[in-house]
């Protein structure tokens, strides 16, 4: 059951920015605020990763939302709450980062899932995709970013709530389009 609500509360999270924006212009802060600990918190009971580093991550980019959510219901400050896909992209970036630094990348370790005996070019294949999502996470956080000092919530609304994951998705499809190509010619 822990999981279930752990799942639903990431699952909810995908909405955050939707959720802000309809929170702030139709409910007021403090409804939100409630929501948004409560999901947070949420974040934190035990789940299922494939990735061990996953569920490491969602915890603490929970924690994160609970400190910026803490901090604009302390400060009566909204803008901190605006701040949280900036922080998703940087944690990311550091994960995707951190796992160039050693020996299987997380797209490495992704693959091997499904495919335990990757083949070299395969390996170097996974490594330049990390290295790509890296630079994914550098574009969409300096986005994200923009849109926070733009002041503009439903510009903020817009970009972090659906323009950042088409992009995502237009990259993910990208990637698979591309891997298919790849394994087919090394499969000649």
């Amino acid at each position: 059951m822990m999981r279930l609500l752990s799942l639903l509360a990431g699952g909810l999270l995908l909405l955050y920015p939707l959720a802000v924006y309809w929170g702030l212009t139709h409910w007021g802060g403090s409804a939100l605020l409630v929501i948004l600990l409560v999901t947070f918190a949420l974040r934190l009971l035990p789940g299922v990763a494939p990735v061990r580093e996953w569920l490491l991550l969602g915890r603490l980019l929970a924690c994160v939302g609970l400190l910026l959510t803490g901090l604009s219901a302390l400060f009566s400050a909204q803008h901190w709450l605006l701040y949280y896909p900036l922080a998703v992209s940087l944690a990311l970036l550091c994960l995707f980062g951190w796992s160039l630094t050693q020996s299987m990348s997380l797209v490495e370790r992704l693959a091997r899932l499904t495919d335990p005996e990757l083949p070299p070019a395969g390996v170097r294949y996974t490594r330049t995709v990390t290295q790509v999502w890296c630079g994914f996470f550098v574009l969409n956080g300096s986005l994200a970013a923009a849109t926070i000092w733009h002041g503009d919530l439903a510009l903020w609304s817009l970009y972090n709530g659906l323009v950042s994951y088409l992009l995502m998705g237009l990259l993910m499809g990208g990637e698979y389009l591309v891997r298919r190509r790849v394994k087919r010619r090394f499969a000649s």
